[in-house]
C-alpha cells in the first residue's frame, strides 16, 4: 500500500494533482461537449493564455512534454532541419531520440554552463548555411527552467533570439519549468517568451500541480501553419480535450500556477539551506528554481539511497538531484536534510 503522506524527491512529476487541478475536471465532467478541441474549456484556455503571452498567441493542448517538444521542433522546421541545443537540453538526454526519430530533426548539441546556451556556444554550430551536405540549422532550443534548474534572464535570452533571428533561426523554448522561472524572477511568463523574441514553446502543466496535459504555445504567427496537423500525426491530439484545458484554465485563470511555483522554489531553497554546508556535500548548480543538485561521498549515496528516491545525476562525479514540488512540505525538506547530513558525517 502506498504511503499517502510520503513525500519523495526524485521529480516534481511524483507529485499528485492540486485539488483546484481535481475540482476543475469535475466539474468539466458535467454533460457533453464537441471532442477534439471545440469545446468551450478550450475556447476559454485560448483567452486565458492570450493574457499571459499576448494576442497573438495560439495554444495547442497535447499529452505530453515531449510530443509537445516534437511538435513544436517540426512547426518550425523544415525536414532537412536541425537543432541547435545545449548538451544538457531534455530534448537530447531525456527524449529517447523522439526529436531525431520521430520529428526527423536532427540535433546539434553544444556546451552550456549550468545548463544555459550563450550566443558564443550557439555560433558554434550556426554555420554550413547553404551547404546541401549539412543540415540546416534553422531552430535554436533553449529551456527556461533549464535541466539543470537554472534560470535564464529576459536580457539572455534576446540576446539569444536577436542573434538567432539575425542567421534566419527561429527559437523554440522548452517550458516545462517556465512557472518555476517565473516564480524565482518575480517576472509575467511574457517577459521570457513573447517579449523576449521566442517563436514557440512548449508550456508544462504536470509538473506545475496538473493531473495531466501540456501545450505547445505558437507565439510567431508564421510558425502556426499546420499545427493542428502536426499534433494528430504526432499521436497527441486528445478527444476529450475539454478535461486537458480545464486543468490550465484552473491554473493560468488566477495565481495558482504561481502559487504552485513560489511553493516549489521555496522548498528547494529550504532544502538548500538545510544541507549545503553538510560535511563532504558539494551544491553544483545555483539553486534557482524547484531543484537542488549535488555531489556527495559514495558512502553517504548509497545510505541516502535506502531511504529516498532521488536521480543519480552523474555518477562519475556520485552527483545528484533533488526536486521539490507543489505539494512538498517543510517537515519533508527536514526530514530529507537530516538524514543527509547525518549520512555525511564521519563515523
Amino acid at each position: 500500500m502506498h504511503d499517502r503522506d510520503l513525500r519523495e524527491f526524485a521529480s516534481d512529476n511524483y507529485s499528485g494533482a492540486h485539488p483546484d487541478v481535481l475540482a476543475a475536471i469535475a466539474a468539466a465532467n458535467g454533460g457533453h461537449q464537441v471532442s477534439y478541441g471545440h469545446d468551450v474549456y478550450t475556447e476559454r484556455l485560448q483567452e486565458v493564455f492570450r493574457h499571459h503571452f499576448g494576442p497573438q498567441a495560439r495554444a495547442y493542448p497535447v499529452l505530453t512534454g515531449t510530443g509537445a517538444n516534437v511538435i513544436a521542433l517540426q512547426a518550425a522546421c523544415d525536414r532537412w532541419a536541425s537543432v541547435i541545443c545545449a548538451d544538457t537540453a531534455h530534448l537530447h538526454v531525456d527524449e529517447c531520440g523522439a526529436p531525431e526519430k520521430v520529428g526527423g530533426i536532427k540535433l546539434l548539441t553544444v556546451p552550456s554552463r549550468h545548463g544555459k546556451l550563450t550566443v558564443p556556444a550557439i555560433e558554434r554550430e550556426a554555420r554550413g548555411f547553404d551547404d546541401e551536405h549539412r543540415a540546416q540549422p534553422q531552430l535554436v532550443s533553449i529551456a527556461q527552467s533549464t535541466e539543470l534548474g537554472t534560470v535564464y534572464s529576459p536580457a539572455e535570452i534576446r540576446a539569444i533570439t536577436e542573434f538567432a533571428h539575425s542567421r534566419g533561426m527561429s527559437v523554440h523554448l522548452d517550458g516545462a519549468r517556465l512557472a518555476n522561472a517565473a516564480a524565482h524572477s518575480g517576472l509575467p511568463l511574457r517577459a521570457f517568451t513573447t517579449d523576449a523574441g521566442v517563436d514557440i514553446l512548449s508550456f508544462g502543466g504536470t509538473k506545475n500541480g496538473m493531473l495531466i496535459g501540456e501545450a505547445v504555445v505558437v507565439l510567431n504567427p508564421e510558425l502556426d501553419h499546420g499545427v493542428q496537423y502536426l499534433r494528430k500525426l504526432t499521436m497527441q491530439l486528445a478527444s476529450k480535450m475539454r478535461f486537458i484545458s480545464a486543468q490550465f484554465v484552473a491554473l493560468l485563470e488566477t495565481d495558482l500556477w504561481l502559487d504552485n511555483a513560489r511553493h516549489a522554489n521555496k522548498m528547494a531553497l529550504l532544502l538548500h539551506e538545510l544541507v549545503q554546508d553538510a560535511p563532504g556535500l558539494h551544491v553544483t548548480n545555483p539553486v534557482q528554481s524547484n531543484a537542488v543538485f549535488a555531489s556527495l561521498p559514495p558512502r553517504a549515496l548509497a545510505e541516502l539511497h535506502q531511504h529516498f528516491h532521488f536521480y543519480d545525476w552523474d555518477e562519475s562525479s556520485n552527483e545528484v538531484r533533488w526536486m521539490t514540488s507543489f505539494d512538498t512540505r517543510p517537515e519533508d525538506v527536514e526530514t530529507i536534510a537530516k538524514a543527509i547530513r547525518s549520512s555525511t558525517e564521519d563515523r
